[in-house]
């Protein structure tokens, strides 16, 4: 019986049906391709054992002059500096009040929630405030119980909160008859600076626009605290500038230590006209101007105080604290007139490409008395979210509204053969959630985003740039860093940092559901039944070569309506010659999976890659 050889065409289709792309693949999830040839992905392990609180949403790594690898993350409640295996908490603070502004008072004996009295607070509820100088209040309440950090619980009104007592273990503590006392007229509070959303509001961020006639209309003001926490971030030497959306700059100086907390760069002494807000900040690569999209404007001898969304501040050269246009400087502003707001900015090759909801531009260093040269590059192209843009070797990659784009001198759509699998099942009212990734080990950009049914990322799209192919799956994570600082790209996702490409399990747990399944395949054009009898399969095992194995399964139907039915599922070890099976069909699917093994029998830990399957298949009559 002759031996039929089955190469699929690689990249998963989604733009037909499962018949009309016959020798292709349909269906994937946690698999990618290289050379041509379906692979299971790499694994991942915790990073360290320590957590984060918040959701991160941003990565950035680099190193100091004395080589010290650090990697800054941001999340929703924090800025946090992680150093080895320590996560430094450096979130600036936003107001210290004064001696006795603040004081305590117990809610009831035997109940933990204190009220605190400040007057004017400017706090929400997630809020962190840390206290310090307070005294007893007489009983359980004891000064070591105050003088820490606390996260807002309720707000009370403008002048009062409530905070739940705690031990400096985090244990609770219950007030007692002698909790009597206000803590003293030396307590200050530290504020640290609003946090964020860990949701969007689609009545905040956006004005008008593609999106503004429907779910996208603004009605609310862009603000710190009122829309989905996004972070940016970017170096100015070995030191760090951070920008929450819609907040302040922030300057960490890297050799006062992960100790000390980032202070905002608008109060340093020599400060001159530094936005006070911003929608993103990031630093020119060679001729080193602080750039913050979205700034505040300058009006007499002052900021305003609001983002202006279509508004770009840089500061003079090598100098980050002076912002004031002069003659004698290279600072200034540029003002975009395509769409109505910012959404997000990215270092290129020798420049600065940045995008509102409607269009792209370029920003290039001309030198005085301009500094910046602005282009247009295209109208209609813009981009889906704050962080939904990527640089790579072979361009700078983005998603649009319901596209996705290169640029490398030009901006061109990418043919993508899932794009209706995308973008007809994705949750619009969270696209702010969507990240771009890169992960240059393998040529490819991908993009995390939520789909109709969540309102947390639970997919991804990834693209092979190099072979000009598309694979899809499920998967949460947050924010990632490719690899360079460090030997493996950094993910997150819940409270841990992740490495990736580690292995081929779940930190140390099955990896589970794997699979890439074929579209229909049929004898001649469909009119015969087909006969299989034996595979002979072709898999290279990447790790277990000894114990691992996988699933080769048949599925079968009749008609292009029908339901499939599993006719075969053979397990493949590296030790298998061929499998013998049954299965008669008009039309055929080769599904090949590998739910690693979580009954500790060894077939754990399990990387492969999929060659050509020859069968024996023949021309058949229906039984």
């Amino acid at each position: 019986m002759p031996l039929s050889k089955f190469v699929f065409k690689p990249g998963i289709m989604r733009e037909g049906t499962d018949y009309d792309n016959e020798g292709g693949w349909f269906d994937a999830n946690l698999v990618r391709f290289k050379a041509g040839r379906p692979q299971k992905i790499g694994g991942w392990q915790k990073d360290n054992l320590n957590t984060f609180l918040g959701t991160c949403r941003a990565l950035h790594g680099w190193l100091t002059l004395s080589g010290t690898k650090l990697l800054g993350l941001g999340t929703n409640k924090k800025y946090y500096i992680e150093e080895g295996t320590t996560f430094a908490d450096i979130t600036p603070v936003r107001s210290t009040t004064g001696a006795g502004d603040v004081t305590f008072a117990k809610v009831g004996n035997g109940d933990a929630t204190i009220t605190v009295s400040d007057t004017s607070h400017g706090a929400v509820v997630g809020d962190f405030v840390t206290y310090s100088g307070a005294a007893s209040l007489g009983g359980n309440i004891v000064a070591a119980v105050l003088n820490q950090e606390y996260e807002i619980a309720t707000i009370v009104n403008a002048n009062s909160y409530t905070i739940e007592a705690k031990d400096t273990s985090g244990d609770t503590v219950l007030a007692a008859a002698g909790d009597s006392g206000n803590g003293g007229s030396s307590t200050v509070g530290a504020y640290q600076v609003t946090t964020g959303l860990d949701i969007y509001v689609q009545s905040t961020g956006w004005g008008v626009g593609l999106w503004g006639d429907s779910t996208w209309g603004s009605t609310t003001a862009l603000a710190l605290g009122n829309q989905l926490r996004l972070w940016s971030h970017d170096n100015f030497g070995e030191d760090l500038l951070i920008n929450p959306r819609g907040g302040g700059v922030y300057y960490w100086d890297a050799t006062n230590g992960i100790t000390t907390r980032a202070n905002n760069l608008s109060t340093q002494s020599g400060a001159n006209l530094v936005p006070t807000v911003g929608l993103q900040v990031l630093v020119s690569e060679t001729d080193r101007h602080v750039i913050v999209l979205g700034a505040d404007a300058i009006v007499g001898s002052s900021r305003t105080g609001s983002v202006d969304p279509m508004l770009i501040a840089f500061s003079d050269q090598e100098n980050p604290l002076e912002f004031e246009p002069l003659t004698t400087n290279t600072a200034g502003s540029l003002r975009l007139s395509e769409g109505s707001q910012i959404i997000g900015g990215l270092k290129a090759r020798q420049e600065v490409l940045v995008w509102t909801d409607t269009a792209l531009y370029s920003m290039q260093f001309i030198g005085p008395p301009y500094t910046f040269g602005l282009n247009l590059i295209n109208d209609g192209s813009g981009l889906i979210s704050p962080k939904g843009a990527i640089s790579s070797s072979s361009g700078v990659y983005w998603m649009g509204y319901d596209s996705f784009y290169v640029y490398n001198g030009a901006v061109q759509k990418i043919p993508c053969s899932v794009l209706s699998y995308v973008f007809d099942d994705f949750n619009v009212g969270q696209a702010f959630k969507v990240f771009a990734y890169n992960n240059s080990e393998f040529n490819e950009v991908g993009w995390f985003y939520p789909s109709a049914s969540s309102d947390d990322i639970d997919r991804y799209v990834v693209y092979n740039y190099a072979e000009q192919v598309w694979s899809i799956g499920q998967l949460n994570r947050t924010a990632w860093l490719d690899s360079g600082v460090e030997n493996y790209p950094r993910a997150t996702t819940g409270n841990y940092l992740y490495e990736q490409e580690f292995g081929y399990d779940n930190d140390g747990s099955p990896m589970t559901n794997v699979f890439i399944e074929s579209s229909d395949f049929d004898i001649g054009d469909g009119e015969s039944f087909a006969f299989i009898n034996r595979i002979i399969p072709d898999i290279k095992f990447l790790s277990n070569t000894s114990g691992g194995k996988v699933n080769l399964v048949l599925k079968t139907r009749d008609f292009p309506g029908d339901s499939l039915t599993t006719a075969s599922t053979s397990q493949i070890a590296a030790s298998t010659s061929k499998t013998d099976i049954r299965a008669r069909a008009r039309q055929i699917i080769l599904r090949l999976e590998s739910d690693d093994d979580a009954a500790n029998t060894g077939n754990d830990n399990v990387g492969w890659r999929l060659g050509a399957t020859r069968m024996d298949v023949k021309s058949d009559g229906r039984r």
